[in-house]
């Protein structure tokens, strides 16, 4: 199963902290789709899920269009909710909410930032999302498309470019174009 970040929105390009808004993919998001969907190919992908946010669901349908496969959306992979926070900057962030981002950065998983979402809870809700993708599907040629911060409930230190995949479960931390290998 590889696990894929969407490519980059309109909001990443601006700095903005999205959450559960729904900005759809920049002129480089586009082509970081399409370059992803060429190396999903290569992977022998055959089965395509998504997060159903803009910017992960874009992703999945160029992707898809070069695997010549229907992504098939799933909303229990949509980013955490980051309530308020979402669409602000950074710097709007800490100047608004400096204890909560204190209290994120610190790695409270019980946090609501924004009056959002927990981890315990985006980790609850992706962690049943994804053994029911892998009970139904046969988890090889599998490529679900979703956010940095549902890929940080399996791996909490990785660091995932737009349009960048990994697979869980492989030992090491290796790069290779572009791809980390856990």
């Amino acid at each position: 199963m590889w696990i894929a970040r969407h490519a980059e929105s309109t909001w990443n390009a601006e700095g903005r902290w999205q959450g559960q808004g729904d900005p759809p993919l920049s002129r480089l998001g586009q082509k970081q789709a399409r370059a992803l969907g060429l190396r999903l190919t290569r992977r022998g992908v055959h089965t395509l899920i998504s997060s159903d946010l803009a910017r992960a669901a874009q992703t999945a349908q160029v992707a898809g269009q070069r695997l010549g496969v229907a992504p098939r959306l799933e909303p229990r992979l949509r980013e955490r909710d980051v309530g308020a926070w979402s669409g602000l900057a950074h710097a709007e962030i800490a100047s608004r909410f400096p204890d909560e981002l204190a209290r994120m950065r610190a790695g409270d998983p019980d946090l609501r930032p924004g009056g959002g979402e927990s981890f315990r809870e985006l980790e609850a809700r992706v962690r049943a999302a994804l053994a029911e993708i892998a009970a139904q599907e046969n988890a090889e040629g599998i490529a679900v498309i979703t956010h940095l911060g549902v890929i940080r409930v399996l791996e909490p230190h990785v660091q995932v470019e737009h349009a960048g995949f990994w697979t869980p479960g492989r030992s090491g931390r290796a790069r290779r174009n572009g791809e980390i290998l856990l």
